[in-house]
C-alpha cells in the first residue's frame, strides 16, 4: 500500500503528460483556483498564437480546386477505408485515433492516422495538419523518422498511412522502468539527435521532442513520429514564434514569447535526457506556475550519479540563453562532437549497426504488449472504415472535405522497387 501510495502523484504526472498544449491550456482554464494566478494568467495569455497566419479573425474560404496544395503525383489515387481491416486502437490524440491496421491486398500491416476533420476545423488547425503531412513527404529515407506510405480522405476523415511501429513509445518504457542507465540512454540520445539534426538539415524544426513521441522499433531503434507541430523553412539563423510545445518541455524563450530557434530542439533532447537519466523532466513542479518559473529563473541541479560527460551535455543543452545553448553555432556538428557521444561511431548508428540496448522482444505485428492497454482494450470505431459513400454530405462535411484539398498521396511507384 505504502509503495502504492508513493507511486500515485507520479501516475497523476504520467496521466497529465499525455495531454497536448491546447488540452492542458483549456484543463487549466477550467479551473478558477489556478486562473488567479498571476502566472497562469500569463502563461494562459501567451498561448495565444502570435503568427501572423494563425491570427486572422477572418479566416480564409477554403481553397478552391486551383489553389489545392500541389503534393505529386498520387500512384494510388483511389485508395479507400475498406481497403483496409481496421484491427485494434493503439493510440489517441486530439483529433482522431491510430489504429493497427492490415491492407486487405497486401496483406501488410500499418499504423493509420484518423482524423476527424470537424475537429480539425473547430480549432483551426489546418496547417498543423498538412505541415505535418508536408513533413511526412521528406522524411521517407532516414531510418529514424516514421514513414508515411500514402494518405487518403474521405469527406469527413483524413488518413494518415505509415509504418506500423510496435517496440513501444519510449513514454511507455520510463513509466515502468523510470529511469535507464547511461549507456542505455546514450544510444537513443544519439538517434534521436540524428533525426533532429536531419530534421535541422531540411530547415525543419520540430518543437515538440517528448517521450510520447519517440517510439522504438522492434528491434530497440529509436523512431521519432508526430510531426503536428513542426515548422518548415526555418534557415540557420532564423526564427519564428509561435507559442507551442509540450508544459514540462517549454525552453525558456518560447515561455518569454521571445523569437526562437532551431536550438527550442536541442533544450528538449536535453529535457529528454534528463527524464531518462533521472525519471523526471529538468525543472517539473506539480504547480504549473511553479514549473514554468523553474524553467525560467531555477539554475538547472543536477545530483551525482551521472558521469562527468553527461552533466557537461545536459548543462550545454539545457543552457537557458539559446545563444549560448550547445548546437547554437553548428548545430547537430556540436551535439555529434561532444565527448557524451565519443563512444558513438555515426557512420554505424545511421546505418543501425549498433545492436540496441534494449530489445522489445515482439514476436510480431499481432505482439501488443509494449501498447498502453488504455488504447488496445477500446473497441474499434465501425466509422473508422467507412466507405465516402455511405457518408450523408452535409454542408459542414462538405466545407471540410474542401479545406484538405491536396491532402492525398501515394509515392511514385518506383519508390517502392
Amino acid at each position: 500500500m505504502k509503495e502504492e501510495a508513493l507511486r500515485s502523484p507520479w501516475k497523476a504526472f504520467m496521466k497529465q503528460r499525455r495531454m497536448g498544449l491546447n488540452d492542458f491550456i483549456q484543463k487549466i482554464a477550467s479551473n478558477s483556483y489556478a486562473c488567479k494566478h498571476a502566472e497562469v494568467q500569463s502563461i494562459l495569455k501567451m498561448s495565444q498564437p502570435p503568427e501572423p497566419e494563425l491570427m486572422n479573425a477572418n479566416p480564409s474560404p477554403p481553397p478552391s480546386p486551383s489553389q489545392q496544395i500541389n503534393l505529386g503525383p498520387s500512384s494510388n489515387p483511389h485508395a479507400k477505408p475498406s481497403d483496409f481491416h481496421f484491427l485494434k486502437v493503439i493510440g489517441k490524440g486530439s483529433f482522431g485515433k491510430v489504429l493497427l491496421a492490415r491492407h486487405k491486398a497486401e496483406e501488410a500491416f500499418y499504423a493509420v492516422k484518423v482524423l476527424q476533420k470537424k475537429a480539425i476545423l473547430r480549432k483551426k488547425e489546418e496547417k498543423h495538419i498538412m505541415s505535418e503531412r508536408n513533413v511526412l513527404l521528406k522524411n521517407v529515407k532516414h531510418p529514424f523518422l516514421v514513414g508515411l506510405h500514402f494518405s487518403f480522405q474521405t469527406a469527413d476523415k483524413l488518413y494518415f498511412v505509415l509504418d506500423y511501429i510496435n517496440g513501444g513509445e519510449l513514454f511507455y518504457h520510463l513509466q515502468r522502468e523510470r529511469c535507464f542507465l547511461e549507456p542505455r540512454a546514450r544510444f537513443y540520445a544519439a538517434e534521436i539527435a540524428s533525426a533532429l539534426g536531419y530534421l535541422h538539415s531540411l530547415n525543419i524544426v520540430y518543437r515538440d521532442l517528448k517521450p510520447e513521441n519517440i517510439l522504438l522499433d522492434s528491434q530497440g531503434h529509436i523512431v521519432l513520429t508526430d510531426f503536428g507541430l513542426c515548422k518548415e523553412n526555418i534557415e540557420h539563423n532564423g526564427t519564428t514564434s509561435t507559442f507551442c510545445g509540450t508544459p514540462e518541455y517549454l525552453a525558456p524563450e518560447v515561455l518569454h514569447k521571445q523569437p526562437y530557434d532551431r536550438t527550442v530542439d536541442w533544450w528538449c533532447l536535453g529535457a529528454v535526457l534528463y527524464e531518462m537519466l533521472y525519471g523526471l523532466p529538468p525543472f517539473y513542479s506539480r504547480n504549473t506556475a511553479e514549473m514554468y518559473d523553474n524553467i525560467l529563473n531555477k539554475p538547472l541541479q543536477l545530483k551525482p550519479n551521472i558521469t562527468n560527460s553527461a552533466r557537461h551535455l545536459l548543462e550545454g543543452l539545457l543552457q537557458k540563453d539559446r545563444t549560448k545553448r550547445l548546437g547554437a553555432k553548428d548545430d547537430f556538428m556540436e551535439i555529434k562532437s561532444h565527448i557524451f557521444f565519443s563512444l558513438i561511431n555515426w557512420d554505424d548508428l545511421i546505418n543501425k549497426k549498433i545492436t540496441p540496448p534494449f530489445n522489445p522482444n515482439v514476436s510480431g505485428p499481432s505482439d501488443l504488449r509494449h501498447f498502453d492497454p488504455e488504447f488496445t482494450e477500446e473497441p474499434v470505431p465501425s466509422s473508422i472504415g467507412r466507405s465516402p459513400d455511405s457518408i450523408l454530405v452535409t454542408a459542414s462535411v462538405k466545407e471540410a472535405a474542401e479545406a484538405f484539398l491536396g491532402f492525398s498521396y501515394a509515392p511514385p511507384m518506383d519508390s517502392f522497387l
